[in-house]
């Protein structure tokens, strides 16, 4: 994985302990072409089920947010070889998870380089979005003000 030094990971983790964040989830902005990957989650999920929304997950213990992201990408889409993060590009918002938890996802930019999509059980179809197209999603609010953000990066 390669990480631009304009990422401070270890500042974004203490960030969030800071100010009371108790669970982290990592995800990526899978850019090619001005467009962005979205999943759609199981109808079957327990939490938001069916929604679009981008590949994440959360950070495990003895993750930090970028094994975790690499790991989200493998398990969620099949990614394979390098990973390497778009410059100075990180943004997050902050939620209750299903169980009630403070979380915060932080959401970091990735050029996509050309492997194939490999969906896991957990999602049901995945699509490629431009950004001007976030009103024909049912991505959240803040996931489309991620989007908004990247594109305007």
């Amino acid at each position: 994985m390669t990480t631009p030094p304009s990422i401070d990971i270890l500042q974004l983790h203490n960030d969030a302990d800071r100010d009371g964040i108790t669970r982290l989830v990592a995800g990526a902005i899978l850019h090619a072409d001005g467009r962005v990957l979205v999943l759609r989650r199981s109808a079957e999920d327990d939490f938001m089920a069916g929604i679009e929304e981008l590949p994440s997950g959360a950070v495990e213990p003895g993750e930090n947010l970028l094994t975790a992201l690499e790991r989200e990408l493998t398990e969620e889409i099949a990614w394979s070889g390098a990973l390497t993060l778009d410059p100075g590009f990180v943004t997050h918002f902050d939620y209750i998870s299903g169980s009630g938890r403070k979380t915060r996802q932080y959401i970091f930019a990735v050029p996509h380089q050309g492997q194939p999509i490999a969906l896991s059980r957990e999602h049901t179809a995945y699509r490629w979005l431009h950004p001007t197209d976030l009103t024909d999603s049912d991505v959240t609010p803040e996931t489309a003000q991620a989007i908004r953000a990247w594109a305007a990066s």
